[in-house]
């Protein structure tokens, strides 16, 4: 996942709780709308802080070059694409716009785009919060790949 200079930090440490419980690492690109000692940021990523692997960039072009040589889908509420009729490999990187504004022209624009994706919504709805609509592709990414690295059924336990 790569949020694009997020604002609002209960969604980053709800981000942070999803790369955590998933496997999936999250790239953040400055600046960001909040530190790392927020109390939002905190209470929402819970203790799974220490289990994720997050990543800043001090830019969009830097976080791109990081990420090489992954496809980039950008989700976007006017994607060309449904988000289930992507077909995701390992590598792919997850790209999510500012929680106000979504991706801004030059970011869709980028060489490095490889589609736009979009999640299915109401007519005349805005957007969906960008930690749902992250936790919604990167599922449906993993579930493709059979959920890999998660322990079975079997290892649930009811006692």
């Amino acid at each position: 996942m790569l949020f694009l200079t997020p604002e609002i930090p209960g969604n980053t440490g709800n981000a942070i709780r999803l790369a955590a419980i998933t496997g999936a690492e999250l790239h953040l690109v400055e600046p960001l709308g909040f530190g790392f000692k927020d109390a939002h940021l905190r209470r929402a990523g819970l203790d799974y802080h220490d289990l994720a692997v997050v990543t800043v960039h001090p830019d969009f072009d830097t976080a791109l070059e990081a990420l090489a040589p992954g496809r980039v889908l950008a989700f976007t509420a006017r994607g060309r694409t449904r988000h289930d009729h992507v077909r995701y490999r390992p590598g792919d990187v997850l790209l999510f716009g500012r929680e106000s504004t979504g991706l801004p022209p030059e970011a869709l624009a980028h060489p490095r785009i490889t589609d736009t994706v979009s999640l299915p919504m109401q007519p005349g709805r805005r957007s969906l919060n960008i930690a749902n609509a992250a936790s919604i592709a990167v599922y449906e990414a993993w579930r493709q790949h059979d959920f890999a690295g998660a322990p079975g059924p079997e290892a649930d336990s009811l006692h």
